[in-house]
């Protein structure tokens, strides 16, 4: 199984940008799905996450009222709208899940990961 992260790029503080995590050869929607970031030096830190079938969202309290997490069941694919970016959003964000993945939970290193994609807010 594998999953695919897209819509990073360079962005001014304040900006936006829309990420998306499709995957290939299993359903999202039978899976919580988590958004993640991680900087050098540092671990893998969780940002937001989105429940499957109900599609109840998580939030991290330092992108609360700023990111929105939402899925496109017809198009299997999971996206993270980022909003008012700051410079501390900078980092490379994945998309992840397994079976026994739950929102709301701690963080742990998960079995299916998307390949990252740099997120850079700068001026």
């Amino acid at each position: 199984v594998q999953l695919q992260a897209s819509g990073g790029g360079l962005v001014q503080p304040g900006g936006s940008l829309r990420l998306s995590c499709t995957a290939s050869e299993f359903t999202l929607d039978y899976y919580d799905i988590g958004w993640f970031r991680q900087v050098p030096g540092k671990g893998r830190e969780g940002v937001s996450c989105i429940k499957r079938g109900d599609g109840s969202t998580y939030y991290a309290d330092s992108v609360k009222g700023r990111f929105t997490i939402s899925k496109d069941n017809a198009k299997n694919t999971v996206y993270l709208q980022m909003n008012s970016l700051k410079p501390e959003d900078t980092a490379v964000y994945y998309c992840g899940t397994d079976v026994a993945y739950r929102c709301g939970k701690p963080d742990r290193w998960l079995e299916v990961w998307g390949q990252g994609t740099q997120v850079t807010v700068s001026s």
